[in-house]
């Protein structure tokens, strides 16, 4: 059976309604934390940027690499 917890003041505390009984001898594995996604990691970023051209994602092209605009071609 496998069992979930945390460890709080050096104890590892049991997230369970029935945990094994007194004196059980258990084996604990210590899961590393998830790593980030792209997407959760992007999402820091959303909307922090300021003062950008209101067609800035259309016209890319034009204001990153200096071609015509979509809109006078």
């Amino acid at each position: 059976m496998t069992y979930q917890g945390t460890v709080k003041n050096g104890v590892v505390v049991i997230e369970s309604d029935a945990p094994p009984p007194e004196g059980t001898r258990v084996r604990v594995s210590v899961e590393s934390p998830k790593d980030e996604t792209i997407g959760e990691f992007l999402r820091r970023y959303a909307g922090v940027a300021k003062g950008l051209p209101a067609d800035m994602a259309a016209e890319h092209d034009h204001y990153a690499h200096g071609a015509p605009k979509r809109s006078e071609r």
